[in-house]
């Protein structure tokens, strides 16, 4: 394969960005014993727990969590979010940020045991899945854009590029809605989704649980989980180790899902100076499951059971990724603060894949081809580093931030294997392991590359026009390059590279200490780039233009000081340059070609925190009008995967003591997605479907520890339903419903 090397790209003009000073770590102070060791969450509480303040100041009703600096204990017991400085690279409260972030809490995640991000995801407003790969990636649709590594999952602010992100080691999930370049650099304009580590604490917990899930039908599982914190010595340092291991029956006709995570961390928390450093290894074992098939007469799914799997036990990924990263904060004094964060991912996977090209109702039989893929390697290597702080100019107060970031990302796909299967497959009465796994190697298909380089300075300014006005204005100049192709020998089909500014203005109006009103512009870019080759045979060169979109947003926000925040956003996104994919059913192959414009419009609602004393809630609703504007052939169709309705609500009931010293709490949640696209070209639509979940958690002392049993049953009504499509081959299923009994116990 010819290798190819990229010269240092020149930063350009400096951006602006604004960031308030981190907040220095203060260790919380030790309370007074409680008569009733009764806790206020389901999970073991914190040994200290900070009180909670009386009163805050207006700009101070939402804390921040700065980068590298371990949020409140409170907050890990409680809906109400609680952002962190990783996603806006600021520490100023929401309130005064003209861009919408969604948050969920370390309490929800608890409470609903999410399985995936996209189970986590189910409670944040206009999130619908996209092509998870056979369910080995998260793919997320973000106000109807998204795809395959595409970028937009970061872990800590930084990016990510193994294929799934969610794990034990998650403290919490933001989701920045709307063009987020300034910040982040390539990006589609729909949005950021920020996974946020535990991190260490100077206060010393383990906790350790074990639990075991079943589908029924024997597909039983096993979980043990380890969570342990605390100083190293006497100073200022801490460590924190999550160890999990998961061995589980698939819920389909066979399958396995195993895997270990070990992730410790290590944190100095000084007054002035906080450095955290995470690493995260992971060892996985996922069906590669592409779901079902439609009935070509009918547009509809198979009539067979969900349970029946349309392709071998061999059908399955194994692989590997490693995860190192590192944020320092310090404080110079007057309000000036220092930033540095470096991120390596790397991720390498065999995936073995019997897949679908063919469906015969008359004989009710289908064909299929035997792929795999081995030694796929990626890895992303990230740096970002900046200053912010106020200066004044005249009358007016300003805060600043200037920096910049850079990049190098690489995906590769060694040896991509295609041949005939031997057997006809009856999907009426199937019988399976005649076939084996695929050992033709295709030299055409083989060497997928895509690497990228880019460069980045950034630079914001936010500044008050009085008590009640911010204004907010940003730039970004980027430069990037970029190559990708595949065969032996290699041919690139992408060789592009160029440099642009990316800006950002919005204007905040402080309508009330607790409320305040947005609106934003801002700008996204991402480079059009395709491994395989375009339909026309053209090659992607430095003379296209990448993907560009823009965004005009307005909405309000509230803070209620220690009960709710919420957001409601009215939104308008365009997008030009778009690469288009569509399977052809003739070639068995997916064509690329480049269209025109897509657009997505509409209207998010998104709440969370504490109703009552005792009932606590998050909520969201969406509503999605977006479509492919210019295109010969798809203009006006809807955007492939995206709802055009959502909606989800989930409630936390604490009902306290039962039998004195316990405390017993339950509560659900319910999730609408409205029907969709099942392609771009609109050839098949997927089914609306509404699930639910619910929980009940009871704590006691038990020995002089804490424990809590929680029971959690997923999808209730045991609901057969498609998450997602990417052609009429490949329809993803939902899970079957699910029981799992956890217990924990807080040392």
């Amino acid at each position: 394969m010819k290798k190819y090397y990229f010269p240092l790209l020149s930063l350009g003009t400096m951006p602006f960005a604004v960031v308030a000073a981190p907040l220095a770590y203060e260790p919380p102070k030790a309370e007074k014993a409680s008569a009733a060791p009764v806790r206020q969450q389901s999970a073991p509480a914190p040994a200290h727990a900070s009180p909670v303040p009386t009163q805050q100041k207006p700009d101070e009703l939402i804390t921040v969590t700065g980068r590298a600096t371990p949020p409140p204990e409170i907050t890990d017991t409680r809906y109400l979010p609680t952002p962190d400085a990783s996603t806006l690279r600021t520490t100023t409260s929401v309130l005064n940020i003209p861009q919408v972030v969604n948050i969920v809490s370390q309490q929800v995640i608890r409470d609903q045991e999410p399985r995936n991000l996209d189970d986590a995801l189910i409670n944040v407003s206009g999130i619908t899945q996209g092509n998870t790969l056979a369910g080995t990636q998260d793919t997320i649709m973000k106000r109807g854009f998204g795809g395959n590594r595409d970028g937009s999952i970061m872990h800590n602010g930084m990016p990510l590029v193994q294929g799934r992100g969610f794990n034990a080691a998650a403290n919490s999930v933001e989701v920045l809605k709307g063009p987020s370049s300034l910040l982040y650099g390539i990006m589609d304009p729909g949005g950021v989704i920020n996974i946020v580590s535990k991190k260490p604490r100077l206060q010393a917990r383990t906790i350790a649980s074990v639990m075991g899930s079943t589908y029924g039908r024997g597909k039983d599982g096993f979980e043990g989980m380890l969570d342990s914190t605390g100083p190293i010595g006497k100073g200022k340092l801490a460590y924190r180790l999550v160890l999990d291991r998961i061995a589980e029956d698939y819920w389909r006709s066979f399958g396995m899902h195993q895997e270990t995570l070990i992730a410790p961390s290590l944190a100095w928390l000084g007054k002035k100076t906080q450095i955290t450093a995470w690493y995260e290894f992971r060892d996985f074992l996922y069906p590669f499951d592409r779901g079902t098939a439609l009935d070509p007469r009918t547009g509809s799914p198979l009539a067979i059971p969900a349970t029946r799997r349309l392709d071998e036990n061999f059908n399955r990924m194994t692989g590997q990724s490693h995860l190192g990263q590192i944020s320092l904060d310090h404080r110079f004094g007057a309000g000036w603060s220092a930033h540095v964060n470096f991120s390596y991912n790397q991720e390498t996977y065999d995936a073995n894949q019997l897949r679908v090209t063919g469906v015969n109702v008359t004989k009710g039989t289908l064909s299929r081809s035997n792929d795999a893929t081995h030694g796929a390697f990626s890895s992303d290597t990230y740096g970002t580093a900046y200053l912010d702080g106020p200066i004044r100019i005249g009358n007016f107060k300003q805060t600043i931030q200037i920096g910049m970031d850079g990049e190098y990302r690489l995906i590769y796909r060694k040896d991509l294997l295609r041949q005939s299967s031997k057997y006809t497959f009856s999907y009426l009465k199937p019988v399976y392991g005649l076939e084996n796994p695929s050992s033709t190697v295709s030299a055409s298909d083989s060497d997928q590359t895509d690497n990228l380089h880019d460069y980045s300075g950034f630079l914001r300014d936010t500044f008050k026009l009085g008590e009640r006005w911010v204004v907010v204005g940003g730039v970004r100049y980027l430069s990037y390059r970029q190559i990708a192709g595949r065969g032996r020998p290699f041919k690139a089909n992408t060789d592009i590279g160029d440099g642009a500014f990316l800006p950002q203005a919005g204007l905040v109006y402080r309508a009330a200490p607790a409320w305040s009103l947005y609106a934003s512009y801002t700008q996204s870019l991402k480079p059009a780039s395709t491994i395989a080759p375009l339909s026309s045979g053209l090659v992607l060169g430095s003379g296209f233009q990448p993907e560009k979109g823009r965004s005009y947003e307005f909405g309000a926000k509230m803070a209620l000081h220690d009960r709710l925040t919420g957001t409601l956003a009215f939104y308008d996104i365009h997008k030009r340059n778009v690469l288009v994919s569509q399977y052809n059913d003739a070639t068995k192959q997916t064509d690329y070609r480049t269209a025109g414009a897509a657009r997505s419009r509409g209207i998010e609602f998104d709440l969370a925190g504490r109703v009552t004393k005792r009932l606590s809630m998050i909520g969201s609703y969406a509503y999605l009008d977006g479509a492919t504007t210019k295109d010969p052939l798809y203009a006006g169709k809807q955007l492939w995967n995206a709802a055009r309705h959502t909606a989800s609500m989930g409630l936390a009931y604490d009902l306290g003591p039962v039998f004195g010293e316990d405390k017993l709490r339950f509560g659900g949640d319910a999730h609408y997605v409205g029907r969709r696209a099942g392609d771009s070209a609109n050839s098949f639509f997927l089914p609306g479907y509404v699930t639910g979940d619910l929980f009940a958690t009871y704590d006691r002392v038990i020995a002089r520890h804490d424990v809590n049993f929680q029971f959690n049953i997923k999808n209730l009504s045991n609901a057969v339903y498609y998450p997602s499509g990417v052609n009429s081959y490949f329809v993803s299923l939902g899970e079957a419903r699910r029981f799992s009994l956890r217990t924990m116990v807080a040392f």
